[in-house]
């Protein structure tokens, strides 16, 4: 059963206790909560900073103890507060450290050397934390006192580095090596930035070689469709389907081989169209029919629907003029492109075909409007 917690009463000796010593005295009438508020205001005692005097003043306790800090000729007070840095540094506090740093080179001292290792520290913290500009622009303040500090050079090196600013790296490394080629550190370091180095060369040049291959083919692609008198219409109106599928050679070397053109088929008596991806210029436009109307008989009883088939339909092309012709189901794609007249253009570099029902059709070229047509294009 826990006892019941009583608070501590105040220390009040009796006639033959001993007294408070002197340094404790003016805490007599106060409580252990107010005893440690005021010896929090002591540095020594301070579990927080507290740079009051507990009634809104000055703690003057602690200025006085900031003062002894820039005490002593400017090189004695830089090197204190370098080495409270280094302090700082080992127990991994590297935003600490680097502000120890930075009020040691604020002191200007006029020591070359205490200068040197206080731009090299203040580096070695911005790489732990990850500040890799300012560790690089550390480094050249450090080596313009001293162009042999070899860890300046291995710490812009790992900078450089972390920033994939290789040839700077490798450049920062091999300076170092030519002060000490045997150093361990410089030479791995030399290793993995030339590893990378290396891998991304390589990665330049393939993606170089795939780009003049690229181009390569989209001229030869270019120079086949010119052989063969095609006339490509761009349009405002690209189709989704039309930016996986492209025109193509199927042999892309061979200007011979056949043409491959997307295909996009309009239904305009039923407001539907079909997409093929790759429809060959040999084929004929009976051979298109045939192949989109093997279909379930479902679809042929849906509205609309009921003369569409192959020995119904007809196909209609759009002419470079806007107007229409009838397209010969006979004819392949090759012979009613390569027509001076009337030209059959490719619209994006893909067919566009309509197929209307035969009792429609005149109906439907009656509404056709060669000048919407085009207006259709922009």
């Amino acid at each position: 059963m826990s006892k019941e917690y009583k608070k501590p009463e105040k220390y009040i000796p009796g006639p033959n206790d001993l007294a408070l010593p002197p340094q404790l005295s003016e805490f007599k009438d106060k409580t252990t909560d107010e005893v440690l508020e005021e010896l929090n205001r002591m540095p020594f005692f301070m579990t927080q900073l507290d740079e009051s005097n507990g009634d809104g003043g000055e703690n003057t306790v602690l200025e006085a103890l900031k003062a002894m800090a820039y005490e002593g000729e400017p090189h004695e007070i830089a090197t204190n507060f370098k080495n409270q840095g280094n302090d700082l540094y080992k127990v991994k506090r590297f935003k600490d450290a680097r502000d120890m740093y930075d009020k040691a080179i604020n002191i200007k001292c006029e020591d070359d050397s205490v200068n040197e290792s206080l731009f090299s520290n203040k580096a070695m913290c911005e790489l732990e934390l990850k500040n890799y500009r300012s560790c690089v622009n550390n480094c050249k303040n450090a080596l313009a006192l001293n162009p042999r500090n070899i860890k300046c050079y291995f710490r812009m090196g790992k900078a450089f580095f972390a920033l994939n600013k290789l040839e700077e790296a490798i450049e920062a490394v091999q300076f170092g090596l030519k002060i000490d080629g045997e150093n361990k550190s410089l030479q791995t370091l030399l290793a993995t930035i030339s590893k990378r180095d290396q891998d991304r060369k390589a990665y330049q040049e393939k993606r170089q070689q795939e780009e003049e291959k690229k181009e390569n083919l989209q001229k030869f692609l270019t120079d086949a469709i010119l052989l063969r008198n095609v006339k490509n219409i761009t349009t405002n109106q690209h189709s989704e389907f039309l930016k996986e599928a492209k025109v193509k050679l199927e042999n892309p070397m061979d200007f011979e081989s056949q043409m491959i053109y997307p295909t996009i088929i309009m239904y305009p008596t039923t407001d539907e169209f079909d997409f093929i991806a790759e429809t060959g210029e040999l084929s004929t436009i009976q051979e298109i029919i045939d192949m989109l109307m093997s279909r379930p008989d479902e679809w042929f009883e849906q509205p609309g629907h009921e003369n569409f088939s192959p020995k119904k339909l007809l196909a209609y092309m759009e002419t470079e003029s806007g107007g229409l012709i009838k397209a010969g189901k006979k004819l392949t794609i090759h012979d009613i492109l390569k027509k001076d007249s009337p030209k059959v253009p490719v619209f994006d570099n893909a067919l566009k075909v309509y197929l209307v029902p035969k009792s429609e059709s005149e109906q439907w070229i009656t509404k056709w409007d060669k000048v919407e047509a085009i207006k259709r294009r922009l």
